[in-house]
């Protein structure tokens, strides 16, 4: 039986990040208006913490079925781009607040691809 490498997610930069990610994001949508839980509230915090989420299912399977929850997680986080964008249309999210998680969804995604390059 081989001996199958397994990777510490709590110790990955990607699932640190994505965990700053996931909690900027629950105290950007505290105050958004009630009439969005169910809409934009629900579907920006599902995909942030889909996004490391995926990074830890994913950490304890073999490589290339970590590359996948990593794909998964990516694409948590450009679906979480989208409804940013449509948080600060909406004027529930001020533009120094979308430049400042933007620019952290934009790493996660830079290190993420990094990351899925070296598996």
């Amino acid at each position: 039986m081989s001996s199958r490498k397994r990777h510490n997610h709590r110790n990955l930069k990607i699932w640190q990040l994505g965990t700053e990610i996931m909690k900027d994001v629950y105290d950007l949508t505290a105050v958004f208006p009630k009439r969005e839980d169910y809409r934009l509230t629900s579907q920006l915090t599902s995909c942030a913490v889909s996004m490391p989420s995926n990074i830890a299912e994913g950490s304890a399977r073999t490589d290339k079925a970590f590359s996948t929850f990593l794909d998964y997680s990516l694409g948590s986080s450009f679906e979480l781009g989208t409804q940013l964008i449509a948080a600060h249309h909406a004027k529930y999210i001020s533009e120094e607040q979308f430049e400042k998680i933007n620019n952290k969804n934009n790493e996660f995604q830079r290190m993420t691809i990094g990351f899925m390059g070296k598996l």
